[in-house]
């Protein structure tokens, strides 16, 4: 795993091992981050599900002024303080259930990146818990990563979707945004 571009790139990110950790693959990251160029510069990015963090320094690379990371594995944020430090960067870093840390949340996000275990399903339950919080900017997007199919509860809508093999990617934005 590495930073693709920006301050940081080609920069490794520390090495895992085992299967408790899914990285996105360096491809489908690649594609999302030429989608979100745009919108990176001076953003406000949540990495909910970080693992590692990949993503969340992936956007710090790009422009992003501030990350928020949250996860509930000791090993996954052992792996990401240690990747932050690598990188020279610093950031806030939740170690809390995902309707914890969106209920504790502060102020609010450009980008809020969700990629959770494939078994679960928590699409709908993230989604409904970023409205009612009102934790998105005007114009910001919900990127939810996935195996299944996955629908845009009411007040959401999905406005785009890639597919990557057995990952699929779903842009939710806020209905009226």
């Amino acid at each position: 795993m590495r930073i693709i571009a920006g301050k940081h790139r080609g920069r490794k990110l520390a090495p895992f091992e085992g299967y408790s950790i899914r990285p996105t693959p360096d491809r489908v990251k690649e594609s999302l981050f030429q989608i979100l160029q745009p919108r990176l510069a001076g953003a406000r990015v949540l990495d909910l599900f970080a693992g590692t963090g990949a993503l969340g320094l992936e956007a710090l690379s790009r422009g992003a002024s501030e990350a928020v990371f949250n996860d509930i594995d000791e090993v996954s944020l052992a792996l990401l303080k240690k990747n932050l430090a690598a990188l020279g960067e610093s950031a806030t870093v939740y170690s809390l259930p995902f309707e914890d840390c969106l209920a504790r949340a502060e102020g609010r996000f450009d980008v809020i990146f969700c990629d959770p275990p494939y078994k679960e399903a928590y699409c709908e339950r993230v989604l409904t818990a970023v409205a009612a919080k009102k934790l998105l900017n005007a114009g910001g997007l919900v990127v939810y990563e996935s195996e299944r199919e996955e629908v845009a509860p009411a007040g959401w809508r999905i406005s785009d979707r890639r597919g990557y093999g057995r990952t699929k990617v779903f842009f939710f934005s806020e209905d009226g945004e």
